[in-house]
């Protein structure tokens, strides 16, 4: 469904670009002239005294790296600075779009208004520096520090709504995200994670008692019900004091198993530690039975046919997924899925078959992915999976495992035939960008690579891709 503006904001537009285009009338041709000039000269140097306060600043150098800021932002904010400074009433209307979209970059982002407000106002600081060295202070020189004046509080405005309806539209779809919780089945999932809590334990005990090599034993937080509860338990049932203290506890467990496993070699004092672990584990097994106990079964957000989810969640998930990553230093990707030559297999044999074939590789993806992983159906035949916690290979292996069982796995149709089907799968590591669509992009690109190549391929996204065509951007569903 296409994200078009509300009347409200279209009214909001309208009336910033009537003000917009009076001011740059008011302030005459002398003064165009003069931030015209300013811009030819000063653009670049702007761009730079904007990011270097910018990454003064903690919150910023978290999300952008220095990198980003050379070869990117600072173009970017050239470029910014010189449309604005070179701005006649006909450029209003291009003006006002950009600063939409510039919002909707710092919401999906979540770059602090404050941090773009104060870079706003010591690039005026030092815009007006420049305009008392090149034109005095005399009457011109005081109409383009108007006009300038004007210009940017006003582009700051339509980011700043711009920033406002997407943040709004995102706090609206995680709290449904939380309530839909990702759990179609609340019974059964709440049996799988205890069992796998269960397991879990079972195993410390056994190869304790077994006294094997417990070198490598698998922490609680790296185990398939850490995994699953970082992942999709929290944003599941939402940060609450229950969320919260689980994560404390299996924090603690892991630090105890360590002491336990690897510093203590005294039976007797082994057998009280891990007496405590246990504890700790029942303590998480009682919040997680409450937590369940608290959220029910909705269908909001699942897809009718596949019973998987539907895109609408899929900027929530990504946005959780980049802040997990970016507090432990680990990594996710994403997988985008395109079954081949589907439009043939709907023409040939029918959209019953079809939608079989649909339904056939949602259950591949769901049986061959993890517990913590997400599977989306993005639309028509197209899937996402976005893998948590691997690195490049672990999603080359899983991205080639998939396509090869697709391939594998005929359809079974009604006659009791088979109709073979293949896939071509783009792969994307996530390389640190805060930004949830340039991850999306590059898998995109990487698939279309998938299909020029042959199809029925796994393809990496990296530098060299060209960006797919026509790529339609998350936020426009």
């Amino acid at each position: 469904m296409p994200n078009t503006p509300s009347p409200r904001a279209d009214h909001d537009d309208n009336s910033l670009a009537a003000d917009w285009r009076r001011n740059l009338v008011e302030a005459g041709p002398e003064a165009a002239q003069v931030l015209a000039a300013l811009a030819e000269t000063g653009a670049a140097e702007m761009a730079v005294h904007f990011y270097q306060v910018m990454m003064g600043d903690p919150r910023a150098s978290r999300l952008l790296s220095h990198e980003q800021v050379r070869t990117r932002l600072q173009p970017a904010m050239q470029r910014w600075v010189n449309g604005l400074l070179r701005a006649t009433p006909d450029d209003v209307e291009g003006l006002i779009a950009a600063q939409r979209v510039i919002g909707d970059v710092h919401a999906r982002v979540g770059i602090p208004v404050d941090l773009v407000t104060r870079g706003t106002r010591v690039l005026k600081q030092r815009l007006f520096q420049s305009i008392a060295t090149l034109a005095g202070h005399g009457q011109v020189a005081h109409a383009a520090v108007a006009s300038l004046t004007a210009s940017f509080d006003m582009a700051l405005e339509g980011m700043t709504l711009a920033y406002s309806n997407a943040r709004e539209r995102s706090s609206r779809t995680d709290a449904a995200y939380r309530l839909f919780s990702l759990v179609q089945n609340v019974g059964t999932e709440r049996e799988r994670q205890r069992a796998l809590l269960l397991d879990w334990e079972n195993t410390l005990l056994y190869a304790l008692a077994s006294q094997c090599d417990t070198a490598g034993f698998q922490s609680l937080a790296g185990s398939e019900f850490g995994l699953w509860f970082t992942h999709k338990g929290v944003p599941s049932f939402g940060e609450s004091a229950e969320t919260r203290q689980i994560c404390e506890l299996i924090g603690e467990i892991d630090d105890a198993l360590q002491q336990t496993l690897h510093d203590e070699n005294d039976a007797r004092v082994r057998a009280t530690q891990l007496q405590d672990i246990r504890g700790r584990v029942s303590q998480v097994r009682s919040l997680l039975g409450m937590l369940f106990e608290r959220i029910g079964e909705l269908d909001a957000g699942c897809d009718t046919l596949t019973n998987l989810l539907n895109r609408r969640f899929l900027p929530t998930v990504l946005r959780r997924e980049i802040e997990l990553a970016a507090k432990s230093q680990s990594s996710f990707a994403v997988l985008l899925l395109d079954l081949d030559h589907f439009k043939t297999i709907n023409d040939e044999h029918g959209h019953e078959v079809g939608d079989r074939a649909l339904q056939h590789v949602a259950t591949i993806l769901g049986q061959f992915t993890r517990g913590s992983d997400y599977v989306f159906r993005y639309g028509g035949e197209e899937f996402v999976v976005v893998l948590v916690a691997v690195d490049e290979p672990q999603a080359l292996v899983i991205a080639n495992s998939l396509c090869r069982r697709v391939a594998e796995s005929p359809v079974v149709l009604a006659n009791g035939g088979g109709l073979d089907i293949t896939t071509s799968i783009g792969v994307a590591v996530h390389d640190g960008h805060p930004d949830y669509e340039r991850v999306m992009a590059r898998a995109d690109a990487a698939m279309y690579q998938a299909k020029k190549r042959g199809r029925n391929r796994v393809v990496l996204a990296d530098g060299s891709l060209p960006e797919a065509p026509e790529r339609i951007a998350l936020q426009r569903s």
